[in-house]
């Protein structure tokens, strides 16, 4: 273990993700699929396209009758989009059709009609070439029927919504949202708006956690500000029941933690870790509720936010049945001198840019105190630093985590 009683972080988000399981599956309208996650499989119910179509605006003709031009042809119908010629097209003959239209019988190639001279019911074919095929797309060039285009686990972007639709899939199969309350703790703050005394200060951790919440995939539940006592603490915390995640700011601390683990104790709260190798964010409880799972969110405001990165965001990720749960890090060349680390894993708030040769250059601020909130509302990334890290010139090579809002892409 990292230092006298603090666990290290990968080992804390470990124990997290043995301990919560993917949500049961719920069935959903595709109106409603962006961002959500694939619990089944989504095969196609229809050939696309069903059947032979253009793919320009033209005649559809046979390849032997337009092979030596000039040619004249009889026209014998007209095939716009959505209304397919019932006929045939035989020697000398062709069929007005336009873009997406079926291709009718007889004919096997496309010619496009700035290559031709139209009058009355006679087209003149006077330039290009028209193999068989040409302009054509075949039935089932994108997809055909039962082909798997979405695999559980997927979590559906923008364009899958719309390849759902073509595959005339108008339900969905997700994993449920996670249902998360969020808890702050603390006389000295109150709500932004509200009436503040010369003692408190405004709070931020809920409201930027629901929005984080939100972003991950979760659906948050504002509980309220708990004061420190326990008859308040412990009423606020009741309305977490039926919750997947409580998740509490601040309270978690030395001197504070009793209260806030006597409190949740009388209702069944079974701690499984308190205290982590990191910074910022050492003072982190982990346990349960009977059925609801709680995360001790730190109650500086950076501490909060980056916890939820490093440890709620993976819960949530695995609660949606998804594939990659941890956060996604990257290289990059460091901007300015750092020094050695000590026993705690550093998350350090910084800014991203190139240089002159392309690479990614990662800068942390000057200043990482766990109470600059601006710090991380403008901050790239977050340069990760193992315990015991030498120190490090300008250029060396560091490990980051991008700082991306959401799940959702398109």
């Amino acid at each position: 273990m990292a230092g006298k009683d603090l666990l290290p972080v990968a080992e804390a988000q470990q124990r997290i993700l043995d301990a919560v399981s993917p949500l049961p599956a719920e069935q959903i309208s595709l109106a409603e699929g962006l961002g959500r996650v694939l619990a089944r499989n989504v095969a196609s119910r229809r050939d696309q396209p069903p059947m032979a179509m253009s793919a320009m605006d033209g005649y559809a003709v046979r390849a032997v009758d337009v092979a030596t031009l000039p040619a004249t042809l009889k026209v014998v119908g007209y095939a716009p989009a959505g209304h397919a010629f019932d006929g045939s097209v035989g020697a000398g003959e062709a069929v007005r059709i336009f873009t997406g239209a079926p291709v009718p019988e007889g004919a096997d190639t496309i010619v496009i009609q700035e290559n031709t001279e139209q009058s009355d019911e006679v087209v003149r074919v006077i330039d290009g070439t028209a193999p068989v095929g040409r302009y054509i797309r075949p039935a089932g060039l994108d997809f055909a029927t039962g082909d798997v285009l979405l695999p559980s686990g997927k979590v559906l972007t923008a364009r899958d919504v719309g390849l759902s639709a073509a595959m005339n899939v108008p339900w969905l199969n997700v994993h449920r949202k996670p249902r998360i309350s969020i808890l702050a703790t603390g006389d000295e703050i109150v709500m932004p708006g509200d009436p503040i005394g010369r003692d408190q200060i405004v709070s931020s951790n809920a409201l930027s956690l629901a929005a984080f919440i939100t972003a991950q995939g979760g659906t948050p539940l504002d509980l309220g500000i708990a004061p420190d006592e326990e008859d308040g603490l412990r009423a606020l915390a009741a309305g977490a029941r039926g919750s997947d995640i409580l998740v509490t700011t601040g309270g978690a601390s030395v001197g504070d933690h009793d209260l806030v683990q006597s409190v949740l104790g009388d209702i069944g709260l079974e701690v499984d870790f308190w205290r982590i190798a990191m910074r910022p964010g050492k003072p982190l409880m982990f346990g349960r509720i009977d059925g609801t799972f709680l995360i001790g969110l730190p109650g500086n405001p950076v501490s909060s936010l980056v916890c939820a990165i490093i440890f709620l965001a993976p819960a949530i990720r695995k609660m949606l049945g998804m594939d990659n749960l941890l956060p996604e890090t990257g290289t990059a060349r460091l901007g300015t001198d750092l020094p050695e680390n000590d026993e705690r894993e550093d998350y350090l708030r910084a800014s991203l840019s190139r240089d002159d040769k392309g690479d990614i250059v990662a800068t942390p601020y000057g200043k990482q105190d766990s109470s600059m909130f601006a710090t991380i509302a403008r901050a790239d990334a977050l340069v990760i630093r193992k315990p015991f890290a030498p120190a490090l010139n300008a250029g060396s090579a560091v490990e980051f985590i991008a700082l991306k809002d959401s799940i959702f892409s398109i």
